[in-house]
Order: C-alpha cells, then structure tokens, then sequence
C-alpha cells in the first residue's frame, strides 16, 4: 500500500508539476516580471514611462531561475498529489470508486480549498501591493484551506443534510470573520495588472489540480507499484 501511494503519488505529482510550470512560465511570469519593473521604480503608473520600452524589455529566458522554478514547481505539487492520493485510499477503504473521471473531481475539489477558497478574501498579489503582515495572513490562509479541505470532505461523503449545512459554515466561517487586509491600499502597480496576474494564476491552479487529481486517479487505479511490490514478495 505504502509503495502504491508513494509511486502514485510521485508520478501525479511530477507529471502535473511539470506542465504547470511551462504554464507559469508562459503565462504568469511575465505578469510578475512586468510588475516588478513597477515596483523597482523603472515604471510609473500613469506616467510617460508607463510602457515598456525597447530598454527596458522583460527577461527572457533564464536556465537557471527557469530550471529551478520548474523542480520546485514539480515538488509541491508532488507533495499535493501525495497528500491527495493518501485521502483517495482512505476513500477507496469506504467504498469510493477511484480512477482518472473521478480524480478529476478529486483535483477541483483540491482547487477550491488551496486557490478559490482562500483567494476568494485573499487574493493573489504582485510584487508591490500593499499587504497586512505575512505571518497574520499564513495564518489565515492554513485556517482557511484547513476549512475548506474539511467543507469538500462532508460535500462529497456527507449523507444528510447536517453534513452539508456543516460544509457552508466551513466554507462561509473565515470570509465572514474577514481576511488580513491593510489599512490603506496603495502600491505602483496598476490595477489591471494585479487583475490579470489574479486572474491567470487562479485559472493556472485549476488546470493544476486537475492534472494532479486526473494523474493520481489514473495511476492509483492502475495499481502503480503494487505489481512490483507483488512481484517481490
């Protein structure tokens, strides 16, 4: 069993890593690069300099700063499938019916607790926004996904009414109590651009965690690494 979640997981994870990060890499990065040209001062919102000029063009490609957010792209989400496959045997263990069509439901319902539910009072943000303090906002955001992974449990297993109205209360308790915010808003950035990078970076995590929970539903029905554990029995 240990080795069939540890196979399945690693191959999910690595497989969907592996394309998120191109993704990220097309369509993301640029969005943070550009937004740190703000931040550093080398544009101004609302200025004469507010385009990009030929001078000031975004980095290309980098072997090295691309390489590694490649590699540690394919270890969370690693890490992610792991955690996903080891509650999918749990489920299996009650009678759930696991395999690729399902764990694509298993993916979205990881998107929600990790990216919508939290971005949904705490959005995603580029470099130079104002912010409130890290540490209050990690704390939120654990508290959070903690929720909302909890919510997506009794949505899909619960079987009264009890369970379900107890999933809206985990899922409405932390925007109600309210997320860290600053005092005042403010940052170089233009607002369009936060809106594009938050944007395309909750649509990226859901593709993710789709690829991650079709890739860990496939790999787990197919028994990855049980047929060579067996073997070597």
């Amino acid at each position: 069993m240990f080795t069939r979640l540890l196979t399945s997981g690693l191959f999910a994870g690595a497989a969907a890593g592996l394309l998120t990060a191109l993704l990220q890499l097309w369509f993301v990065q640029p969005v943070l690069l550009h937004a740190e040209l703000y931040e550093g001062g080398d544009l101004v919102h609302f200025g004469v300099d507010s385009i990009v000029p030929a001078a000031q063009e975004l980095p290309g490609f980098d072997p090295i700063r691309d390489g590694l957010s490649i590699v540690f792209t394919m270890l969370i989400y690693c890490g992610y499938a792991l955690v996903l496959t080891a509650l999918m045997s749990v489920a299996e263990g009650q009678g759930a019916q696991i395999n690729a069509r399902t764990g694509l439901l298993w993916g979205l319902a990881g998107f929600v607790a990790v990216h919508f539910a939290p971005g949904f009072s705490l959005a995603p943000e580029v470099p130079g926004v104002a912010a409130a303090d890290v540490t209050v906002r990690q704390v939120w955001w654990f508290i959070t996904v903690a929720m909302a992974a909890g919510a997506m449990w009794l949505i899909a297993f619960g079987s009264n009414w009890a369970a379900w109205i107890g999933a809206a209360v985990l899922l409405l308790a932390p925007h109600v109590y309210g997320a860290p915010e600053p005092e005042v808003f403010s940052g170089p950035v233009p607002t369009e651009l936060g809106a594009l990078f938050a944007a395309r970076a909750l649509g990226i995590g859901m593709v993710a965690w789709a690829l991650v929970g079709t890739f860990a539903g496939y790999f787990w029905s197919r028994g990855v690494g049980a047929s060579e554990q067996s073997q070597t029995a």
